[in-house]
């Protein structure tokens, strides 16, 4: 098995060391790669004082607060240049349990997208407010209903992707930047026919640092998906 987990970062100085050491204890085969948007509490620097005797963390840095599906676009392209065949999504700020990293692995091997799915039995996210979870909630109902996707949980972002789904989309044309390109990733592997697979997972809210979640990342969450569905319509999405 060959297999990366891109983890994206702005300012998780307080997370990186220990999520990492949790991260590759999961599996001898696992790899790390850090995204690092230039943080100015030093991220980047603790991944480089670990690298040296840890030959499973990689780091790519970035200039500035480029968004979160930047990062991710970034690492896919690492990650098929290093020819990986199994690539993973998550979070740095422990809301993504990286216990469950086996159980993405697993299910991988009969689905080319496997999501961790916060909805998929029930609502497991712990520690959020009612408002946000009641948004959470209902968007991912609004996703469904606009597109037709049968995914529960279509702006989670902890998944993993076989490398064939990611080389049949031209990552150059990815439309969206925050918490909508969870969507946009996911519609796009489903409207090629890919097998898509939801196991669930509990969400538990972030204890260090702070969330990255704005109004604009809801609404360009909310335009995007119409956008999505009548490109798929006209046969312009590739």
């Amino acid at each position: 098995m060959k297999a990366l987990v891109i983890i994206p970062t702005y300012n998780e100085s307080e997370n990186i060391p220990s999520l990492l050491d949790i991260v590759l204890d999961q599996d001898p085969g696992l790899e790390v790669l850090i995204v690092d948007d230039n943080s100015p509490d030093g991220t980047a620097g603790l991944v480089k004082e670990i690298m040296p005797s840890q030959a499973r963390v990689h780091l790519l840095e970035r200039p500035g607060k480029m968004g979160l599906g930047s990062a991710y676009v970034s690492g896919f392209k690492y990650a098929l240049s290093k020819g990986f065949e199994y690539i993973l999504e998550m979070d740095a700020d422990f809301s993504h349990n990286p216990q469950d990293l086996p159980r993405l692995l697993e299910a991988i091997k009969d689905h080319d997208l496997v999501i961790g799915s916060r909805y998929s039995n029930g609502v497991n996210i712990v520690n959020w407010p009612i408002k946000r979870l009641l948004i959470s909630y209902f968007a991912s109902k609004y996703v469904r209903f606009i597109t037709r996707m049968p995914i529960k949980d279509p702006t989670g972002g902890f998944k993993c992707f076989r490398r064939k789904v990611l080389e049949s989309i031209d990552l150059d044309k990815i439309l969206s930047d925050g918490y909508a390109f969870q969507i946009e990733m996911n519609f796009r592997a489903w409207a090629k026919g890919f097998r898509i697979q939801e196991i669930p997972i509990v969400f538990t809210e972030r204890l260090n640092g702070v969330s990255k979640m704005s109004r604009h990342i809801v609404w360009e969450a909310a335009w995007l998906v119409w956008h999505l569905e009548f490109r798929k319509l006209l046969g312009l999405l590739h």
